[in-house]
């Protein structure tokens, strides 16, 4: 009866200290981070009209800071609410909205996109002839499509239709869109490939990809500041940031026109596109998600393409990294004078939505210094086993020390493998540029094959002849051959 009454006692103690634990982490303060990033600081530096930041933390948002204005023409201040044009994050937006138009009977994905198609039909090519594409191929970057970007239009100019842009009639082409390679067998990031999908979107289901994301998507979730509405249109919102060009002046009329909808139409906040990638993450656990199954989740998420697919690609988000352990999916957004990222785990709900209103040469060093800062300060780190790791052979180690073409994410700049310390390191351009450090440890693993801290593939060297031919390159369930050329 004694023994009882205490465990009683310390149950009672463990729940109070529970409970205890749970206030604090709701009350935590996070001030610390406007602190340390002194965004106003990096403003002025680079000449930086605006950013826009949200952080989440264990699937809920719990920092968010505006500094600057909306444009410099008027020296309105940013607010939580200001919208701004997020260039390709809407991609894999428009993926993850065709995924629950294919849940809800409407579409299917593993046809081939043509029969979809109405105004307009895929050009002949001998890439397509026994190999028509399918929607998920452009998903994906792996149709074979060309077209990479698209310039800005703005009110006064002539706004070309989607069927002229498939066709080359715009700036940057002057011919129509075509097949570099067999669908499936390579990669090749293709805007024009989602200028396919809305058309097919459009065609088959007679609305357009603003109203049907507004219906399935946006309105769902309660996302009252995202939109693919353009600013030609009735509906587009008021709240919004201008575009300025790299001496801080706004473009024009600072509000792009993008008739390319599928690609780059999308306006958001992070607060928004921060609710949206909690979303996903609550899918992925299949817990609390209210819109995005978990089927949906798992499909737009997962590695479809590895073969010179920059470290990774799924249908829409990237997944180049593995910062702190943890699987992350990713975004990237630019157009002129306007660019953002997502960056989301896997796992435990964590992440972060930068959006800034002005030119590459102002917004990047302000958004890479907060990424940077943000992964070291929010300390997000996975625990993982290390009774993998093995000591590295001699005879291994000297043989993979080096400067080699990029084996690790197929974009032309140098990787090297450096010693230091009776440890490899790997430096590349790409690790440095992610996580803002240019070592990062190669490690030996029992059964034969490698990990980069950070990276996200295994890797498995070709030792023959006595040098490094080669690497199989593994993520999850897919492979892919990388030659080595040592220089």
């Amino acid at each position: 009866m004694k023994s009882t009454f205490y465990l009683l006692i310390l149950m009672v103690l463990v729940s109070s200290c529970q409970t205890s634990k749970k206030v604090f982490a709701e009350k935590r303060d996070y001030s610390f981070l406007t602190d340390s990033l002194k965004v106003e600081e990096q403003l002025e530096k680079y000449k930086l009209p605006g950013f826009s930041l949200v952080v989440f933390e264990n699937y809920k948002i719990i920092y968010s800071s505006q500094v600057g204005v909306k444009s410099m023409n008027s020296k309105e201040k940013l607010d939580v609410n200001t919208a701004f044009s997020t260039a390709s994050i809407t991609k894999p937006i428009t993926a993850l909205l065709c995924h629950i138009l294919e849940e809800k009977g409407l579409i299917n994905l593993d046809e081939p996109i043509d029969k979809y198609l109405k105004r307009w039909h895929l050009p002949k090519s001998k890439f397509t002839e026994s190999n028509s594409p399918t929607w998920k191929q452009f998903f994906n970057h792996t149709s074979g499509t060309n077209q990479g970007g698209f310039s800005d239009y703005y009110e006064g100019d002539v706004i070309p239709t989607i069927k002229q842009s498939l066709l080359g009639q715009i700036p940057r082409y002057d011919k129509e869109i075509e097949f570099l390679f067999t669908p499936g067998t390579n990669f090749e990031y293709s805007g024009g490939g989602y200028v396919i999908v809305q058309m097919a979107l459009e065609d088959t289901l007679n609305k357009s990809i603003a109203e049907l994301a507004q219906e399935h998507l946006f309105l769902p979730l309660g996302l009252t500041n995202t939109t693919m509405i353009q600013p030609n249109e009735k509906g587009f919102p008021t709240n919004v940031a201008s575009v300025h060009d790299k001496d801080g002046k706004v473009i024009k009329t600072g509000l792009p026109i993008t008739p390319q909808i599928g690609a780059s139409g999308v306006w958001s906040t992070p607060t928004d596109l921060a609710k949206l990638s909690i979303e996903i993450q609550n899918a992925l656990r299949n817990k609390n998600n209210k819109v995005i199954s978990h089927q949906v989740a798992k499909k737009v998420t997962e590695v479809t393409a590895l073969k010179n697919a920059v470290g990774g690609w799924g249908y829409g988000w990237q997944k180049s990294v593995a910062y702190n352990n943890y699987d992350w999916f990713t975004c990237n957004g630019s157009n002129t004078g306007v660019g953002g990222s997502i960056f989301a785990t896997m796992e435990d709900g964590n992440g972060f939505v930068i959006l800034a209103n002005g030119e590459k040469p102002n917004r990047i060093p302000v958004m890479n210094e907060a990424r940077i800062k943000l992964l070291t300060l929010m300390n997000w780190n996975k625990k993982i086993s290390n009774e993998d790791i093995q000591e590295l052979p001699l005879s291994l180690k000297k043989q993979l020390i080096g400067t080699y073409n990029d084996f690790l994410y197929g974009q032309g700049a140098e990787t090297k493998i450096i010693e230091k310390n009776n440890r490899l390191y790997v430096e590349s351009l790409f690790l440095g540029y992610f996580k803002g450090k240019n070592e990062n440890e190669l490690q030996y693993l029992k059964n034969g094959t490698f990990k980069i801290v950070d990276y996200p593939n295994v890797l498995k060297f070709d030792f023959s002849n006595g040098k490094v031919n080669s690497v199989i390159l593994t993520r999850d369930s897919m492979k892919t051959e990388v030659q080595i050329t040592k220089k």
